[in-house]
């Protein structure tokens, strides 16, 4: 009755959910510059600089409602309930929550966008699960010289 064993093979809605953090960004905290890191990584607080994996194709990036970035985000899963102002580049799967307000464009593998999540940039969808660099959005005539 209240021992069910078939409660744990449940999946899980979010990453969050399920994911060990090894780094909180608490919410009176700046960070001014670039964060490297791998596994789980929490901003409640702002960050003003880039975000990035370093090579973990588990690795977890979840922006808090009251979270704020300012930069470009790589990371192979990303969840933002709070305000990013830069491109996201999400290898695997991308979640927008219901408070999320990104400004800059979006790259993803799997997206997830609940009612309410406000973009201002292009998506992106992108079949490869490791991208390494941003695709070119928008071409205009070429510059070389056709000889």
């Amino acid at each position: 009755m209240f021992g069910n064993s078939n409660e744990s093979k449940r999946p899980v809605r979010n990453a969050s959910a399920s994911t060990t953090y090894e780094g909180l960004i608490g919410q009176r905290m700046v960070i001014d510059g670039d964060v490297h890191f791998s596994g789980g990584l929490m901003v409640e607080g702002t960050v003003k600089g880039s975000v990035r994996v370093d090579d973990d194709a588990e690795a977890v990036l979840v922006v808090s409602q009251q979270g704020t970035i300012d930069g470009e985000v790589h990371a192979p899963q990303v969840e933002v309930n709070g305000t990013m102002h830069g491109d996201i580049i999400a290898e695997e799967r991308l979640v927008l929550g219901p408070t999320a307000r990104v400004h800059g464009n979006i790259y993803y593998k799997v997206l997830e966008m609940a009612a309410g999540a406000q973009v201002s940039g292009q998506m992106v969808f992108q079949e490869s699960p490791r991208a390494k660099a941003k695709p070119e959005l928008l071409s205009g005539p070429s510059t070389k010289d056709e000889d």
